[in-house]
């Protein structure tokens, strides 16, 4: 009988097109082709039975599975260990840069003795609502064809190749030092059948391993946890869209919050939030060009919402904004969590942080990358003027709730920055900027200390009137709202701490259906907790943050890869990898491997 794997037993291989899953078992049971927010090809995650995958596994009983990523790379290798031989599959997709993306290159070698492998390619189109047709080409090629259109795709392999129905199922033995090569492509005029199968999966392998260490020798990262911070910078550059500079939150959607429950949602988009804090990690890394490509997709949005007030929060790859949920009831959904969900109907909230982020990340772009243009700041003036007429209106907040707007103090934070960062950019070249700027960001500095603090509580409340608190709060001292160690912040820490934290894990909030709008529960976030040790480094708790940062890093799964949540059991939940977690470890190990630098100086 068919099980599902748990989220972490997942690598991630991709061209910066889109990605594969691959599981510990040699199985990529998630692919969307050939874009990020594509129609799924494979995803047996979703639907064991129905979904499609692409498994290549060796036909033994007792088998012991082990995954690795080659050093500084993307290219991902996964081992069986057996008593009758060791083989392993190299999986990778050769990079936009070079190839053009669009295939999947897998070779099997047998490392020892002699093992006999079974692959099974059954594609499911259009997140498995068409059926295909295949065609034999030769003995070694198929072309799978959806009936509804869309891409075909081709599989080759050096071995003889079989189909049943609409499947192919092969067996082949390798023994030791043979090799076995198949590539799954998109079947077009662009990617011709290739000649040599074997000298192009050669050059290919060669060519992307060092693709992936000229990349991440660009680092400019050298303190401590430095290959996980590494393989963090690795997996968000997988998240980047290579033709519009975009960057998605996380390349899945439906992987659940809850086992069973109904937090699942769809996140192959460019949230403002996400990308910008994205942002910020790849500038502090030293990865200018990516942080330039990403400006230049936002600003492209600044130009083409025309009236202030308009950005939304989040648009598809292209900077499209319809991104109506729907529901794929035939889809049982991992572990049964249903409903699986495509689109994002959080598209169409107000949520008035993502002016602050995205005037945040432009302030850092502007300061360590390249100046922008008049031009530019003109379009974002006017996002600020709005945000200064409509900063006290209530929203559905950095969690998108759907249990009614409120005013946040997440909300509320963020609006503070927006003004205040456009106010350092005018500075730093000398722009014009209205003389109400400063008014109403004074304005807001007192709204927050005077509305959102709780005198018999000794905290900052999550939104006004409420009595609990909220783990967006940590970001107060670390976007230089308020000093770390002021002893208002220094007590709203402690109540985090009481109310939210867990081990060294933090929840987000504690669950609340009227402020939510859902049912069910979910997960520690991970991001939060990377936050929560960022302010503990700069509160002074240098040990502390150091115990929790460490015990953090050891929930990664075997790769090093997040995905949103952790579950009581230190399970993966939520959509995976996801890049808000993996820029929070990054901004978390910069902010305490400085602290600890600076200490050692005194």
């Amino acid at each position: 009988m068919k099980e599902y794997l748990p989220i972490e037993d997942y690598g991630i291989i991709g061209d910066l097109n889109s990605v594969a899953l691959v599981s510990l078992k040699g199985s990529i049971d998630f692919m969307c082709f050939p874009d990020f927010d594509s129609p799924t090809v494979f995803a047996a995650m979703l639907d064991i039975n129905m979904g499609g995958h692409f498994s290549i596994h060796p036909l033994l009983e007792d088998v012991h599975h082990k995954q690795l990523y080659l050093p500084e790379t993307n290219v991902l290798l996964t081992r069986f260990l057996s008593k009758e031989g060791v083989a392993e599959i190299t999986d990778f997709m050769p990079e936009e840069e070079a190839y053009r993306g669009k295939e999947i290159i897998r070779r099997v070698s047998c490392v020892k003795g002699k093992m006999r492998f079974k692959l099974e390619c059954c594609p499911r189109f259009d997140y498995a609502r068409a059926s295909h047709t295949v065609t034999q080409v030769s003995e070694h090629e198929l072309i799978f064809r959806c009936e509804k259109g869309g891409p075909e795709l081709r599989l080759m392999g050096s071995v003889p190749l079989q189909y049943t129905d609409e499947d192919v199922y092969t067996e082949f033995t390798l023994e030791k030092g043979q090799i076995a090569d198949f590539i799954l492509e998109q079947a077009d005029q662009y990617c011709p059948s290739h000649q040599d199968l074997s000298a192009f999966v050669e050059k290919s392998l060669y060519d992307t391993i060092h693709y992936w260490k000229r990349w991440a020798a660009k680092c400019n990262y050298r303190g401590r946890w430095m290959e996980m911070v590494h393989r963090s910078a690795l997996v968000l550059k997988l998240m980047v869209s290579y033709r519009h500079g975009s960057i998605v939150a996380a390349p899945t959607f439906g992987l659940p919050e809850e086992i069973g429950g109904v937090r699942n949602w769809d996140y192959r988009y460019t949230w403002i939030r996400d990308a910008s804090f994205t942002i910020y990690a790849l500038i502090k890394l030293g990865y200018r060009k990516e942080a330039t490509a990403f400006m230049q997709w936002v600003e492209k949005q600044c130009i083409d919402i025309g009236d202030a007030g308009h950005l939304r929060l989040m648009y598809t790859l292209d900077g499209g904004k319809d991104l109506k949920e729907i529901e794929l009831n035939h889809l049982e959904g991992y572990k049964k969590s249903q409903p699986v969900r495509i689109g994002n109907g959080a598209y169409d909230q107000i949520q008035l942080d993502i002016y602050g982020e995205l005037l945040d990340s432009v302030y850092l772009y502007d300061k360590h990358v390249e100046p922008i243009s008049y031009s530019f700041w003109q379009n974002l003036s006017r996002q600020v003027e709005w945000v200064c007429d409509n900063w006290q209106l209530a929203d559905e907040g950095i969690w998108e709730v759907r249990g009614g707007k409120r005013q946040f103090l997440y909300s509320r934070l963020l609006c503070w920055v927006a003004v205040d960062r456009a106010m350092k950019i005018a500075a730093h070249h000398s722009f014009p900027l209205p003389p109400r700027w400063q008014e109403v960001r004074d304005a807001i500095f007192f709204s927050i200390h005077q509305e959102f603090w709780n005198e018999e509580l000794q905290t900052f409340v999550q939104y006004k009137g409420s009595r609990t608190v909220d783990a967006s709060a940590l970001l107060m001292p670390l976007l230089r709202f308020i000093s770390p160690t002021d002893p208002q912040w220094l007590s709203t820490l402690r109540r985090i701490e009481e109310e939210l934290v867990s081990d060294s894990m933090v929840y987000r909030y504690r669950p609340d259906e009227e402020v939510e709008g859902l049912t069910g529960g979910e997960g520690t976030f991970s991001m939060c907790t990377f936050w929560y040790v960022e302010c503990l480094a700069l509160s002074g708790q240098v040990d502390k943050a150091t115990l929790y940062f460490e015990k953090m890093l050891g929930y990664a799964n075997h790769l090093g890869l997040y995905a949103e949540q952790l579950g009581m059991k230190g399970e993966h939940l939520g959509n995976f990898p996801q890049a808000f977690t993996h820029l929070g470890l990054i901004s978390a190990a910069l902010s305490l491997n400085h602290t600890i630098e600076k200490q050692a100086t005194k």
